[in-house]
């Protein structure tokens, strides 16, 4: 548990590109500190930046947590869908949060401008992926504005060297877990998810188009409706912006954003990472307040009526 004047004890497992973002993240976060960063490599470059930044490591991957439960509050899953599914039964019966950032279909999904709240009681979270969180929100705008959408379209471009080891190994189930959120959020019974590495040089920023089929296309509700969700996520992911706002193309609606990442540790044109790390840090944070009002509001006194025995 935290309170108001201490941090929510993460531990990121992951010492790749998305945790080493994480950590960094985490640094500059009043309401989060990091306790563990776990990897599997003493002298990879996560793990060796993490020493230098005075952060406790540990090469034990899952195992570490396992000899020192209390060591955090919240663990965030930075590895692959298929750890994950260990890790999440590990992390279930240790009775310890989790936020997923990988495409694992396990847990709750979570886009924070969509259910941040609604998820803040749920031990295992799901970051969904990238091009989720880039176009879930749209898509439900659209779900909620427009009447009879019969099928969803997106498309993720993202510069090929933002593409590492795990996101390359997890293509489909970024693609099943993708199309699947966009059911999940909008109710549409088709969707579909795409995918490209761009390998162009310089590399690209992340772009995210959205492609509707609606029976009930209202222009004149949507536009307002899409821009006031494009603030909402800006409150924590600040480079996403409407490139292309929604217009009508050959009976069908479009729309295109880009995002354009912090440069916290990744390039700034990394920004697929930046909005699941950004996301989740949302997440996080939302733990930490939640946490911090309920040790607030709790009597000082155990034995006082109402109190905890």
């Amino acid at each position: 548990m935290t309170s108001p004047d201490r941090r929510l004890r993460v531990a990121i497992l992951g010492s790749g590109n998305i945790g080493s973002d994480l950590l960094s993240k985490v640094m500059t976060s009043d309401l989060l500190e990091c306790t563990l960063f776990i990897g599997r490599n003493l002298t990879s470059k996560g793990m060796v930046r993490a020493v230098s930044m005075g952060i406790p490591v540990s090469d034990k991957s899952i195992e570490a947590l396992v000899a020192d439960p209390d060591i955090c509050d919240l663990v965030f899953d930075a590895t692959s869908a298929l750890s994950h599914t260990r890790h999440a039964a590990i992390l279930k019966e240790m009775g310890r949060s989790v936020i997923d950032l990988t495409p694992s279909n396990l847990g709750r999904m979570c886009v924070p401008a969509v259910n941040l709240d609604d998820c803040l009681t749920e031990q295992n979270v799901n970051m969904v992926t990238c091009g989720g969180q880039g176009s879930i929100p749209l898509a439900k705008v659209i779900s909620e504005v427009c009447g009879g959408v019969r099928y969803i379209e997106t498309i993720s471009q993202i510069a090929s060297r933002s593409a590492g080891p795990a996101t390359r190994v997890n293509i489909d189930e970024y693609i099943g877990t993708t199309e699947r959120g966009i059911r999940e959020f909008t109710g549409c019974p088709r969707t579909k998810a795409i995918l490209n590495l761009n390998p162009a040089h310089p590399p690209v920023n992340m772009q995210v188009t959205v492609l509707a089929l609606v029976d009930e296309p209202d222009l004149d509700r949507l536009v307002p409706a899409i821009d006031d969700m494009v603030e909402r996520i800006q409150a924590y992911v600040p480079g996403y912006r409407v490139i292309v706002p929604p217009i009508l193309e050959n009976g069908r609606l479009a729309m295109m954003v880009g995002v354009r990442g912090r440069g916290d540790y990744l390039p700034a044109y990394a920004g697929n990472l930046d909005i699941i790390n950004c996301a989740a840090i949302a997440v996080a944070e939302g733990h930490a307040r939640l946490l911090g009002e309920r040790s607030a509001s709790a009597p000082s006194d155990p034995g006082a009526e109402g109190g905890i025995a």
